[in-house]
């Protein structure tokens, strides 16, 4: 598919700030679906072709976040696995269902996830020195880890708010270090995602690499970002962010 130098200039700046936000919190993919759709793309397809700047924008955090030691693989195994599977089940549902439940689902998602962050929200914040448990101990992060998994397979648009909410609900890691294992979490997923995608031909490979330009960039300033705000700071850009989701998942 060929693109003009006006569309390549929406994917690069909406790679951009879809970089920084999913970083930080999730929902970037409320911007680069309807960008990816102004081309002409079918839902379907566009839904496809993001996880290419999904991909490597995860690639580029995480070994930022490694970097400055903010990763934690001690447990990353058993949170890898239900998230996987999770991805790979919601990636076979999306390639076969029909597109007229990406959207309910996703704004349904945001309006939990906003309700969460207002009334409870030591759920996504765990409060600083909060001692972080593992998946052997805490049976009930399979199922908030595979379901997030799920998600992420099927609409990708906003599972880091979902990742959040097992990670840092469930888990009880901080913001920083939950977002880290997030975006870990969300390559591998996406990984089989995308597999899948390339295997049913919907992946357009010119404006997804396009789209990961911008991703890339936003993703590094983010990290650096990510490691000197305060815990204050990534709560309130989490809140704001999953209320845009929710006014982006009503207006798409």
């Amino acid at each position: 598919m060929d693109i003009t130098l006006l569309h390549a200039s929406l994917l690069l700046f909406t790679g951009f700030l879809a970089g920084i936000i999913n970083t930080l919190a999730g929902g970037g993919s409320n911007l680069t679906l309807p960008a990816l759709m102004v081309m002409g793309m079918p839902a379907e397809v566009a839904n496809a072709t993001n996880r290419l700047g999904v991909v490597l924008q995860a690639i580029t955090a995480v070994f930022g976040f490694r970097k400055h030691g903010k990763l934690e693989f001690n447990d990353a195994g058993p949170i890898l696995l239900p998230t996987v599977l999770g991805g790979l089940v919601g990636a076979a549902a999306a390639a076969y269902a029909p597109s007229a439940w990406i959207k309910p689902l996703l704004l349904g998602t945001m309006l939990l996830m906003a309700l969460i962050i207002l009334v409870k929200p030591g759920v996504v914040a765990p409060e600083p020195g909060t001692v972080a448990r593992k998946v052997a101990e805490t049976p009930s992060s399979w199922w908030g880890l595979g379901l997030a998994g799920f998600y992420g397979g099927f609409v990708q648009a906003g599972v880091g708010f979902v990742l959040l909410a097992a990670l840092a609900g469930t888990l009880r890691y901080d913001l920083v270090r939950a977002n880290a294992l997030k975006m870990l979490c969300t390559l591998m997923f996406t990984i089989v995602a995308l597999a899948l995608f390339i295997y049913e031909g919907l992946v357009l490979w010119l404006p997804g690499l396009v789209l990961a330009v911008g991703t890339i960039l936003g993703t590094h300033l983010a990290v650096k970002f990510a490691i000197h705000a305060s815990a204050k700071t990534l709560k309130w850009f989490l809140f704001l962010m999953t209320l845009c989701g929710c006014i982006a998942a009503m207006l798409n």
